[in-house]
């Protein structure tokens, strides 16, 4: 049978000149084989996404939360589309009764709700910049980036003011207006009044425009709508300018793509929002929803509740983060093996037979119906019951967690791949394709993508298995650093954006995400580590949930820190009649010994080289986190500060062989 091929060829590959490295041919999606999907109709701004909507479907439920009465959460009450654009108007012309103009800077501040996204889409009526702050950025983030994007008005949640008013004196150069999504007392507004500056609560906020009128400015597509900081894993944080064209296209192009694999959304599909609307991810999701006229549920900001709000919303689609996913897929299999023994061989004989009717290429909803009933419906319903959909993104999701994931949530687990430069999705794998687990599927179908070789790392983009950096060409790329144009010039060149992760080109036209272009380092006998690659392999091991591994020039192994898998560990200790709580085990030279023995044993079966092997951990029970800097929030590992922190770990580890 003929293999499927989900891109196109439209450029050839070009051969090494002038000392730039080979580049090997240029690829679509095959959706997109006719070409690029055009713009729709009457879009030109992020406002006419939310404006048209408002026009087409003005009774629909737009943004909705829970009623809490007595402490006690309800019903989701809701705020239609007509309703939500009355209030977006008045905050509007409230905002530029402040005296912002078209072009001025509105920050962001504090966990998804209504007036998060009702104070964006007042940004994008008068052609202001929206800039999402974000504390989890690093010390001193929130200060950075008011004071580097010039930002003159703040909404912030209630419960971020004080965080706000930490900031001054720094930024009340720019800084005028603060406005609370809830209330202010009286200490704040006398703080705030000291440097000169206005704060008001929500509801004083919205009247403040009243019997005012202000013309919407004309936008275009080239215009800047937001300016979104990125983490970087060094350095202060990076303002990524995203025009209006770059979300617009993006719309279009996983549009068409849901639409190719009948998986369109409708107004009748609910979307919940917790993942941080000041990431490119979740706002672009938001987006989409709003572009069809979905609704958008938002949670309580707190994850031990989430299942319960789930459960009363009902989303069709979920998007996650691997470590969301990952912690699904843990509290799934550990109630699985405390089960019984009869509850767990039914549980493990429904998702072999379900799996290997969809290896045969059977869809999900016909590999086994029975199973889905009887078996896995209990695990639907803990998504609420309606998930059709579930986005994994800003990290790779492991292949088991992902398999897992495809067979027993009755859903469509789709692992994609992208960039804040990107406007995210840049690549996303397809409903019903199990032979793309592992992969973060083809291109979306408004991007051209090639390999750029990578000599120093050993990486072909010509070779008979393709490898090299990712560069990515087309309308949802990024206008430029703020205020950074060394790095733009750095990353985007003669229209490409060299994203600095290697990719791997499957057969079918997937793409598969092996290495990191810059974590490369050499060990003291002159060989060299391609560090992330390692990880992900190490990473297949069940044993552990994160690995860090290090090594530098003046060595000649590899050593790493290891958060195990507590429920692992913990079953590994009771079959060796070892006792002690997780903190306890984890100082043990023994379950050391056997962290160690899960590592190499990966390490032969994926036939590493020699010093390619871990020859000493250091086990922490905490995840690495960002309340310590050593991740950023969206997982990547901040590898200066992860030395910095477990240096003296780091130095024991040598010790014993020197």
């Amino acid at each position: 049978m003929e293999q499927k091929k989900y891109v196109v060829e439209v450029e050839k590959a070009k051969e090494s000149k002038d000392g730039r490295p080979s580049v090997g041919p240029v690829y679509r999606s095959v959706f997109a084989k006719d070409g690029f999907p055009p713009l729709p109709e009457g879009l030109e701004s992020c406002w006419d996404i939310f404006r048209l909507s408002v026009e087409k479907y003005p009774g629909n439920r737009m943004l909705g939360r829970r009623k809490i009465v007595d402490g006690k959460a309800g019903q989701y009450v809701w705020l239609t589309y007509k309703e939500v654009y009355d209030i977006v108007m008045k905050v509007g012309r409230s905002i530029r009764s402040c005296g912002v103009e078209p072009g001025g800077r509105c920050g962001i501040y504090g966990v998804n709700c209504p007036e998060w996204m009702i104070s964006m889409q007042a940004c994008n009526a008068h052609g202001l910049y929206c800039v999402p702050l974000y504390d989890t950025l690093g010390a001193g983030a929130v200060e950075y980036i008011i004071c580097h994007a010039e930002v003159s008005i703040v909404f912030a949640e209630e419960k971020k003011i004080p965080e706000v008013l930490k900031t001054f004196p720094m930024t009340t150069e720019n800084l005028k207006t603060i406005v609370s999504f809830g209330k202010v007392t009286p200490e704040q507004r006398e703080e705030v009044e000291k440097f000169g500056l206005a704060i008001y609560s929500w509801d004083e906020f919205l009247q403040l425009g009243d019997g005012k009128e202000f013309d919407l400015p004309m936008k275009k597509l080239s215009d800047i709508c937001t300016i979104m900081y990125t983490s970087g894993t060094t350095g202060d944080p990076k303002g990524v300018l995203i025009s209006n064209n770059a979300i617009a296209t993006l719309l279009a192009g996983i549009g068409q793509m849901l639409e190719s694999v009948n998986e369109k959304l409708t107004p009748d599909d609910v979307f919940m929002s917790y993942l941080p609307l000041a990431h490119i991810f979740d706002r672009v999701v938001e987006e989409l929803f709003i572009h069809k006229g979905g609704s958008i549920g938002f949670w309580r900001g707190d994850v031990k509740l989430m299942i319960e709000d789930l459960g009363e919303l009902k989303p069709t689609l979920f998007c996650a983060v691997p470590r969301v996913l990952d912690r699904i897929y843990s509290g799934l299999t550990e109630k699985v093996s405390s089960g019984g023994f009869l509850k767990g061989k039914l549980f493990n004989f429904a998702y072999s037979f379900k799996l290997n009717n969809m290896k045969k290429g059977l869809a999900h909803e016909e590999a086994s119906p029975l199973s889905d009933k009887i078996v896995f419906s209990k695990v639907k319903q803990g998504l609420g019951g309606n998930v059709r959909l579930i986005l994994s993104g800003a990290a790779p999701l492991a292949n088991h967690v992902e398999a897992y994931l495809r067979v027993v949530t009755c859903a469509h687990v789709l692992q994609g791949y992208g960039l804040t430069e990107t406007c995210a999705g840049t690549f996303a794998s397809l409903p019903n394709e199990l032979s793309m687990v592992g992969t973060v599927g083809p291109p979306v179908p408004n991007v051209d993508v090639c390999l750029e070789s990578v000599p120093e790392m050993g990486y072909d983009a010509l070779s008979s298995t393709p490898r090299g950096e990712i560069c990515i060409r087309g309308g949802t790329l990024f206008s430029g650093y703020y205020k950074r144009e060394d790095l733009t010039k750095e990353v985007l060149v003669d229209g490409w954006f060299h994203t600095g992760d290697v990719g791997e080109w499957q057969p079918d036209g997937t793409m598969k995400i092996i290495d990191r272009k810059k974590n490369i380092f050499k060990l003291s006998q002159g060989e060299y580590v391609a560090v992330e690659n390692l990880e992900n392999i190490y990473g297949l091991t069940s044993a552990i949930d994160t690995i860090w591994v290090y090594g530098n020039s003046f060595e000649s192994f590899l050593v790493a820190v290891v958060n195990p898998n507590q429920q692992a560990l913990e079953r590994w200790a009771e079959e060796n009649g070892i006792t002690g709580d997780f903190n306890s085990l984890c100082e043990n030279p023994k379950a050391k010994e056997f962290i160690l023995g899960e590592l190499t044993k990966i390490g032969k079966e994926k036939k590493l080289k020699g010093f390619e092997f871990v020859k000493a951990v250091h086990l922490d029970p905490v995840l690495f986190d960002m309340d310590r800097d050593l991740i950023t929030p969206t997982y990547k590992k901040k590898r200066p500060q992860l030395l910095k922190y477990y240096q003296s770990v780091i130095d024991n580890m040598y010790k014993p062989t020197k």
